[in-house]
């Protein structure tokens, strides 16, 4: 008998609860159907499929005038450079420049020590008037046996050596005038001027110092920086085009220089000297530009990038550099077609790049006036894509914001 009441007590718990689950079991699986469906796209609400449009950006192939460059590396030369050495040995009692200072040509740089050389000068002069005094009574002697001559108080032979000593009196005073002017130079050499104008370097010797002739250290640099030059170099391939610019000086062919970023332009000047030859162990040619650096933006000794212009592409097409994809069969782009139904769709396009710089490209051949290029978005495309434009709302945006959908999974689920 108690064993029929246990029975009977499980069979009462058991049979609810079985009821309940089995009653349960096709709302949860309503759920699940409804939910799987949003996420696949396929249900209301859901996503855009994998085969919805693809949002891009748009642009229009474009024409324009595209200056066409060389680029190459190059080093900032001064236009002069002259390393200020005595000429006059002695020592130095003052320095009349600052380190870095801007002077002219014949302004003051240093004195060297002048009391020998005006000494060595008064002697030369007085060596020169004691010479003229002995020419000037030569003169008068000959002067006097020339009308005595005739009266026979004086011989043929006495005039003829009377004019002989005039002769030597006068090559002594002409030797007196060169030691004069010689004393007179060292003189002036005393007084160290600059050669050129420009910037004086760091001071290579001090005062009290004695400095000779034959230094090779010299006293200061002078540097010409206005104007300043830059060599650099380009492929020998580039020749040609050179040419075809006009060469050098007389054309006047168009040079700027950019920092060692390559972000910002520095100076423009010209080109004015094409090496007669081409280096054959790099393969380059050497040139030289002109700037006038009135800012002092160039410096000796400073790297630049150069950039020459050879020549302008007129009314050349061209497209945003970022447009342009590389694949195997080269260089290539989207452009927006239109198919039977009238859905935009991407249709890949071979191009030929001519030059791309500074986020523009120009196309030789591939595009034409009025095509519209994909410029953002184009790494998701493949050919025949459908796309839509990014700004445009998504096609089940509406169908995305219906009210009652979800309440209708709530309902099934309730059910």
């Amino acid at each position: 008998m108690r064993r029929v009441v246990a029975i009977a007590l499980v069979l009462g718990v058991v049979a609810p609860l079985a009821g309940y689950f089995v009653l349960r079991k096709p709302a949860t699986f309503g759920v699940n159907h409804e939910v799987g469906a949003a996420e696949s796209g396929t249900g209301k609400g859901g996503r855009p499929g994998a085969n919805g449009p693809i949002p891009v950006l748009l642009a229009e192939v474009g024409r324009r005038d595209v200056p066409i460059y060389l680029d190459g590396l190059g080093t900032v030369q001064a236009f002069n450079t002259v390393t200020v050495r005595p000429q006059v040995s002695g020592q130095l009692v003052s320095v009349a420049f600052e380190e870095g200072q801007t002077v002219k040509a014949g302004e003051l740089l240093a004195q060297i020590d002048p009391r020998n050389f005006e000494a060595q000068l008064q002697q030369a002069q007085a060596q020169q008037a004691q010479n003229q005094a002995l020419l000037n009574t030569a003169k008068r002697d000959l002067q006097r046996f020339s009308e005595l001559v005739g009266d026979g108080y004086v011989s043929k032979q006495q005039l003829d050596t009377q004019a002989q000593t005039v002769a030597q009196a006068q090559a002594t005073v002409s030797a007196n005038e060169a030691a004069v002017q010689s004393a007179r130079i060292s003189l002036g050499f005393a007084r160290v001027t600059a050669p050129i104008s420009g910037i004086t370097g760091l001071r290579l010797v001090d005062v009290g110092n004695i400095v000779d002739a034959g230094t090779t250290t010299g006293i200061v640099v002078v540097t010409q920086v206005m104007p300043i030059s830059v060599v650099f170099t380009l492929p020998e391939q580039s020749l040609a085009d050179i040419r075809a610019a006009g060469g050098a000086g007389k054309s006047g062919v168009k040079v700027l220089a950019f920092d060692r970023d390559n972000s910002k332009q520095i100076a423009t000047g010209e080109l004015t000297v094409v090496d007669n030859q081409i280096d054959q162990t790099t393969g380059t040619i050497r040139m030289k530009a002109t700037f006038a650096n009135q800012d002092r933006a160039l410096w000796p000794g400073q790297f630049v990038n150069m950039r020459l212009l050879v020549r302008t592409e007129k009314n050349g097409l061209v497209i945003p550099a970022s447009a342009v994809q590389r694949g195997p069969n080269g260089d290539f782009v989207y452009v927006e077609k239109t198919d039977d139904k009238g859905a935009r769709i991407a249709d890949k396009r071979d191009v030929t790049v001519a030059r791309s710089e500074n986020g523009t490209a120009l196309i030789a051949k591939g595009l034409n006036d009025g095509d519209r290029i994909v410029v953002e978005g184009q790494y998701r495309l493949q050919p025949g894509s459908k796309i839509r434009l990014a700004s445009d709302p998504a096609p089940d945006a509406k169908a995305a914001g219906k009210p009652g959908d979800h309440a209708g999974a709530g309902t099934a689920a309730s059910r």
